[in-house]
């Protein structure tokens, strides 16, 4: 549909500009530091890729340029654990992400295929109701039922495209899929082909494809791998992040970018209510104060980084739109609770006993404490 564009009158198609777009691909988001890698990168490069493996790895990490120019790093952890990765998909195995709710694995996950083959788009979503077809090909039934089995009516899913175009095949959360679902995966891991009977053809992978999965074992209704299908991926376990600084520096550098994409008015990040968030939720997953002297109940959900970028971001609206530009306690305490309590009665409890015996006794936490009794 055409519409008219209201500051100028010209026709509009209706496509959003990149400025426009709610959440860049990587791919998008980070061109410009994938194009002077690419100039600067002078080593071997496996076949597909568009960069090398220590150029990936730099990606992801960051790092400094010949030029002098900076890479910002995509990812804070053990850098053996990203070389480990990234050597896997220069092999002919697949890489299985795995760890619990928020350790990044989607986010490494989109990384990694942006840097490798310059798309990340070729992606599989799992969820219960995630059927064959997404994994192997589809049909378009109007031309089925018009001209029968031809290579017009075959519908590719994102699998079949990265095989034909030697790209790298994202699949979320691959232990929500059902298993018969998960073991279509086989052939094309082992074969590195697809079979397609009705057109009595298959499809071979070209140089350069593989898959990259992400999978945790902490949500409910999880399907395990089948031996088979798990002998086929090598396992990289991305852990939480390890010291209360790193944590609290991927969470100030995701919500800047985050702000700053969903357009925010200018509101400083307070790097001390940023410490608060990511110091709860660390005692309570751990289920043990900072200094050790307190034993804590730990409620029953993940709060992950993940989960307090969030929390983060919420309080920067609520600064920036209904307070006086500047966040504090009061912003984030209504995240907070909602992040903790996720069953009303065991979870409700577990927090009240975390406010009273620990936040209430921090003489520097009294205006958090009053907050969050306030929304409690």
């Amino acid at each position: 549909m055409t519409t008219a564009d209201p500051s100028t009158g010209a026709p509009s198609t209706g496509a959003p500009t990149a400025g426009a777009v709610l959440r860049p691909h990587a791919e998008q988001q980070y061109a410009d530091e994938l194009t002077r890698l690419a100039e600067h990168d002078d080593r071997a490069r496996p076949p597909g890729w568009r960069l090398s493996p220590w150029a990936v790895t730099t990606y992801l990490l960051g790092g400094e340029l010949p030029d002098g120019s900076e890479i910002t790093p995509k990812y804070v952890g053990p850098r053996r654990l990203m070389e480990v990765a990234v050597a896997t998909l220069a092999t002919d195995r697949a890489l299985l992400l795995l760890g619990v709710p928020g350790t990044a694995k989607t986010w490494v996950s989109e990384h990694l295929a942006a840097a490798v083959s310059g798309d990340s788009t070729l992606l599989v979503q799992g969820t219960a109701g995630t059927a064959e077809e997404s994994v192997r090909y589809g049909w378009n039934y109007a031309r089925l039922l018009a001209e029968g089995p031809s290579e017009r009516a075959l519908v590719e899913s994102p699998l079949m495209r990265a095989m034909r175009l030697g790209s790298v095949a994202r699949i979320e959360e691959l232990t929500r899929m059902p298993s018969d679902v998960q073991d279509a995966l086989i052939t094309i891991l082992s074969e590195k082909t697809l079979p397609v009977p009705e057109l009595n053809t298959e499809v071979q992978a070209t140089k350069g494809f593989t898959v990259i999965a992400t999978a945790n074992d902490r949500d409910r209704g999880v399907n395990d791998l089948s031996s088979a299908l798990r002998r086929r991926f090598n396992t990289v376990v991305l852990p939480l992040p390890e010291s209360i600084e790193d944590e609290v520096g991927i969470v100030a550098r995701r919500v800047d970018q985050i702000g700053g994409s969903l357009e925010l008015p200018e509101t400083p990040a307070g790097l001390e209510e940023i410490r608060r968030v990511v110091t709860v939720f660390r005692e309570l997953r751990s289920g043990l104060t900072g200094d050790g002297r307190t034993k804590l109940k730990s409620p029953s959900g993940t709060l992950s980084t993940a989960e307090a970028i969030s929390v983060i971001t919420s309080g920067l609206a609520l600064a920036a739109h209904f307070g006086d530009g500047v966040l504090r306690a009061a912003d984030v305490a209504g995240g907070i609770v909602g992040a903790v309590v996720q069953d009303p009665v065991s979870d409700r409890v577990i927090w009240q006993e975390y406010l009273e015996t620990v936040v209430h006794d921090r003489a520097e936490w009294r205006d958090f404490y009053r907050a969050c009794r306030e929304v409690s």
